[in-house]
């Protein structure tokens, strides 16, 4: 009858990164289009210069997820939602509280309440669980629309940095590599080609946006990702 409590419902949400085929797909053909399901975001308007086919010989990689949170606008910006919506997390937290508690009141008490007691305090969790189940998916997906919006609006900036180093660089094709085989056609592939690093060091030199201060909170992008929160359960009906 108890619950498992997610402390980091929205940090989670945070660092659930937007579809990297999506962000693939506009690097490599200039669409700015933002990915399936979050068509309220306004589209940013595509390079004035077409991206074509590199003259290099050389295949690179890079790996968008940690090029884009490895900045130093990144880390600054993600950090800075955190902590936006920690308020939001709290309340989820306290609502939780209060669900789990009437829960193990439940489990505890039913077989000495009378039928109706146990049948008022049924329902109260039923409701209760019902509100906090929202609550939830609604505090997920304000997370992840204002994640994305960063997400995009750095991904805008750093498409020509990745196509001039790219140039520059004497490389034919750069292919995204922030999934694993066989989520992307990248079966494997060497670091030596590897120009993460390089995209992310160039950017922060262009954007000015100082390093921020090495606090242990920032978004890491090597992390693994998270498994979805279960959900609570309540008292089976009558």
């Amino acid at each position: 009858m108890t619950i498992k409590l997610v402390r980091s419902v929205l940090a989670i949400a945070v660092l659930s990164l937007i579809p990297v085929s999506a962000i693939s797909a506009w690097a490599q053909t200039g669409s700015a289009a933002a990915p399936a399901g979050s068509a309220a975001t306004p589209a940013a308007p595509a390079p004035s210069t077409p991206i074509t086919t590199g003259t290099g010989t050389k295949i690179g990689t890079i790996n968008i997820e940690q090029a884009v949170i490895g900045t130093n606008e990144g880390q600054r910006d993600f950090a800075a939602l955190q902590k936006k919506l920690e308020p939001k997390q709290n309340e989820l937290k306290s609502q939780n509280d209060e669900l789990e508690a009437l829960q193990k009141q439940y489990a505890t008490q039913s077989d000495k309440l009378n039928e109706d007691a146990k049948a008022t305090l049924q329902k109260q969790i039923e409701s209760k669980k019902k509100v906090f189940d929202r609550s939830v998916q609604d505090a997920q997906e304000d997370a992840q629309n204002q994640q994305k919006e960063i997400f995009q609006r750095i991904l805008q900036k750093m498409a020509p940095v990745i196509i001039k180093h790219a140039q520059e660089g004497g490389f034919a094709m750069i292919v995204d590599t922030s999934n694993p085989w066989p989520q992307s056609p990248v079966l494997w592939y060497g670091e030596g080609g590897d120009i993460t690093r390089a995209v992310v060091d160039l950017y922060n030199t262009q954007s000015g946006v100082a390093a921020p201060a090495a606090t242990g909170t920032a978004p890491k992008p090597a992390a693994p990702k998270p498994a979805a929160p279960k959900p609570a359960t309540t008292p089976p009906s009558k």
